[in-house]
């Protein structure tokens, strides 16, 4: 058997320190991130029910894919509010793809407001990321029977 590499043994003394939270502890993060799923959330459904048109450059899409995308935004705030694990993983991962998609909507900027929005979500996402990633490591994931 080898012995164990120099970050493996980092990895271990840093999982050594991790605690699950308390029944009812919410860190900062996981607040921010309910708060901005809501908002878009109920946001999103607002705009089709008043008859908006939600759109970037000429493209809007369809009413039946927001009210999706709404909901599933919804969802995913009712689940990171009860500190699911898997509630956490899915926001990351929508909003690993927001900032990827602004990253890109960057080149094609053309005034200001388009740069100041974009750099804005780019750093703000990351940033919100970054700190639901420490969340996910100390966020308890459900036994299988038989463990």
């Amino acid at each position: 058997m080898r012995p164990a590499s120099r970050s493996e043994e980092k990895n271990a003394a840093v999982r050594a320190t991790l605690e699950p939270y308390g029944a009812g502890e919410r860190p900062w993060p996981i607040r921010f991130a309910v708060v901005v799923a809501i908002l878009i959330g109920v946001g999103d459904l607002v705009d089709v029910l008043v008859g908006g048109k939600l759109g970037f450059g000429d493209t809007h899409p369809g009413k039946g894919g927001v009210i999706l995308f709404s909901v599933l935004m919804l969802v995913a705030a009712a689940g990171m509010w009860r500190m699911k694990y898997w509630a956490v993983l899915g926001f990351q991962a929508i909003l690993a793809f927001v900032v990827l998609f602004f990253s890109l909507a960057l080149i094609r900027a053309s005034n200001f407001a388009a740069v100041a929005i974009g750099v804005g979500v780019v750093c703000g996402g990351g940033y919100l990321f970054y700190k639901l990633v420490r969340v996910l490591s100390r966020i308890q994931l459900p036994r299988r029977p038989g463990q």
